[in-house]
This record gives C-alpha cells, structure tokens and sequence, in this order.
C-alpha cells in the first residue's frame, strides 16, 4: 500500500466486460441513439473531431440548420458532419465556448449509464495496473472518455468534481456507477470550483453515499497523510505530482536543509523530512500549514513553517541570509488565461530566481508549473534566465509530468498542463 506502482499486480482477465456495456445503452423512451437531437458541423469543422478531438465549439456549428437556441443545456445530442456522416454521441451547453463534448463513437451505442460503468472499469484497470493501493486519480476527464468529469480516490472514499452542465445531468448515474465499479462506501461531489460557473452551474460540497469527511487519508512514498477535504484546495490532494515527488526526493537525499515553497499539507516535505532533511513549509495559509505540521508529526517529522506570501517570504529569507540545500517551488497555476502569459512568465522567473539565492554554491531546484498555457520550454527558459541573472550556471538532471494516473489524450493538448524539473544550481 502507498507504492505508487504496481509490482506484478494482476489484471483481470476481462476488467471490463462489454456484456454489461450492451444491456441498457439507449436513453429510456428511444429506440436508438438516432432519436436524438442533431448538432451540424459547419462544412470542413469536422476533421479535428475526426482526427479524435472530443470538443466542439460554437463558431464550428452550422446554427442555421441546428439553431444552439433549441437545445436545452445539458442534453445529450448526436454530432453529424455538414454531409450528414455520424461523428458521435455527446452532451451540449449552448451557451458555453465549449457547446458539445463527445462521450462516445459507436452509432450503436447512445450515451447511458451503462457508458458510464464502462468507461469507468476502463479507467480502473489503468490505475491497478500501475497503483498498488487505493490513491489515485480515478477519472481523468477527457482522457478517461468522460469529459467534465474528474474523480479521486482515497479508499473507500471517492470525490467527485463536475465541471460541466452534461456530467450533472448523470449525476445519479455517475454515484450508481461508483458504487458499482469501485464499491465506494463515500462518495462526495466537491462541486466548489470556479470553473462551474462558466456552465453556470452552482457550487456546493455534499455527500451522495456515506457522510462528509472533514479529511481524507492519503498513503505515499511510506507516509500517511490527513488532508482537508470541505475546507482543503482541488479535491484535497495533488495525486498529478506523485510520481515527480517519487522521481525528485531521492534525489535530494543528501539535503540537510529543504524549503518547500507552496507546500499546502506537506506532500514534498514529510517524505523529505522522513528521509532525514530538515523541512520548513511556505504556505499563504495557515490551517494548509497547521495540517503539514500534523502530518509531519504523525510521520516523525518536524515541520517548521512560515506563513505569508511566497514571494514576499523568499526575499525576507534572502534578505537574512538564509541557505536551503534544496528548494522546491510547486505554485499554483500562475498563467490561467492564455492572455496573462507574459504576467506569468515573469512570475514563474521571479520565484525561481529568489528560489536560487536561497541555495548554495552548489544547490538542488525543484521548478514545477501546472499552467497549460506555459510551454515546458518557456519553463525551462525561466529558470535560465535567473540563473543568469545572479550569474549561476543551472544544469536541469531531471524532467517530470503528471503521475500515469493522470493520463493525456494525444488528440487534445490541453489534457497535458503539468511540467517539472530538478535542476543543479551552481556558481559559473
């Protein structure tokens, strides 16, 4: 349990049997999927869908054969060419950039809840084949088949996040099919993100099955973790660094002194302070870093913490002459909107570079960046020109991305945001 992956773990011989999947795939009241309602593509905009895309945008519409008007927000439709050629089942929001997203291909097969055990057995058997315990990424969103739907695993407990007004329109079937599939024995809508209220839908935290936990138990790298879950950031937990926090700590395992810079609970710094360093976590907020201390103690591991703005905190640290061993800078996304990359940029080069003052002559930088819209190069291309900057020469030795629990769908770039780097910090 907590070994991030499998070691011979066997597959079933048949983990998702497409006998289930056959009996009951029409919507309730049709014949076939062919009864549903049809958006056309204007002439041309079907080849990126072709090509294995699951979005389609408004301004791909012909509005004046399927008017975006007649269709109620949320329903299920069928997406056919401007030469009438079947493109697959989906849901549509009007009034969204965004208008349909595709759940499935097979003309033979309309969306129904029966997808929705199917897809997720699917996705089941790609986290055993690599997870040797029960914390993961369940659903990835479009690279699982289910767009606007996420689902992490924490146990027994399952948390779910719906983005978009067609996943809240299967709800019901959504739990149904957990409790089904993974045999949740909690499962919670954490239904609190912004983004929801682009497909203007409300916010709210609730359990479906079981009671709210106020935290969830998380187990890496040999360390149990309580994160917050009504209170906590996402769904409570980052699994989409795990695999980086296995690649990376080894590797920092001659630092004396580690500084965990955006550390939340203290996913970085517990494994690191179990591995002997001496941890202090940088966080914004205080019950963030009040339960890396409660981690660190259930773990042996005393976690000294600063509060405060990042950036602030680093200067003050430079300004006293403070010196870590190593570094980690995991931030949030600083570039949300394709038009605040510049902004962006240069804050992803002013942390790195006050992170790079904070080490000695020969230190160790962690350099993550979980904005879709910063290039892995212009990443690397930051923490070069810090370096350069205060004269250090850097030598990146190790890349990452997110953890195979978050898998990308080759056909849609956006599914690929998460970007990270260990890099030596010398003087030239």
């Amino acid at each position: 349990m907590g070994t991030l992956y499998a070691t011979g773990a066997a597959l079933a011989a048949d983990p998702y049997p497409m006998n289930d999947y056959l009996d009951s795939t029409v919507p309730e009241g049709t014949e076939s999927g062919s009864d549903l309602p049809v958006v056309r593509l204007k002439k041309h905009e079907d080849r990126r869908v072709s090509a294995g895309h699951l979005w389609i945008f408004s301004n791909e519409i012909d509005t004046a054969a399927t008017p975006l008007a007649g269709f109620e927000r949320g329903s299920l439709v069928q997406v056919r060419s401007d030469r009438d050629r079947f493109m697959g089942y989906g849901y549509i929001n009007p009034n969204s950039l965004i208008s349909v997203r595709l759940l499935g291909r097979d003309r033979k097969f309309a969306p129904g809840p029966s997808l929705i055990v199917h897809r997720l057995r699917i996705a089941l058997s790609l986290r055993q084949r690599f997870f040797d315990g029960p914390y993961y990424r369940l659903v990835h969103g479009e690279s699982d088949g289910l767009p606007g739907l996420v689902v992490d695993r924490f146990g027994d407990v399952l948390v779910v996040q719906i983005g978009t007004a067609g996943m809240e329109a299967m709800k019901e079937a959504i739990v149904d099919a957990l409790v089904k599939v993974v045999k949740a024995q909690v499962v919670v809508f954490k239904n609190d993100s912004g983004a929801r209220e682009l497909e203007q839908l409300p916010l709210y935290v609730e359990a479906a099955v079981g009671h709210l936990p106020s935290h969830v138990q998380v187990v890496e790298r040999g360390a149990t973790f309580q994160a917050p879950l009504a209170d906590g950031q996402k769904t409570g937990w980052f699994y989409d660094q795990a695999a980086n926090r296995w690649q990376f700590l080894p590797l920092l395992k001659g630092s004396a002194r580690i500084l965990d810079v955006f550390s939340y609970v203290g996913a970085w710094a517990v494994p690191a302070g179990i591995d002997g360093a001496e941890v202090t976590c940088v966080d914004s907020s205080q019950s963030a870093l009040e339960a890396a201390q409660a981690n660190g103690s259930a773990n042996g591991v005393a976690v000294q913490t600063l509060r405060g703005d990042a950036f602030e905190v680093l200067e003050a640290l430079v300004a006293a002459g403070e010196k870590f061993d190593s570094v980690i800078v995991d931030p949030p996304a600083f570039i949300k909107r394709r038009k605040d990359a510049p902004k962006g940029e240069a804050a992803y080069k002013r942390i790195n570079q006050l992170a790079m003052q904070l080490l000695p002559r020969d230190g160790l930088l962690v350099s993550c960046s979980c904005s879709y819209h910063l290039a892995a190069d212009a990443l690397i291309d930051s923490i070069q020109k810090g370096a350069r900057h205060l004269s250090r020469f850097a030598q990146v030795v190790a890349t990452g991305g997110q953890s195979p629990d978050h898998p990308i769908h080759p056909a849609i770039p956006e599914t690929r945001y998460l970007k990270a780097y260990l890099s030596r910090i010398t003087h030239d």
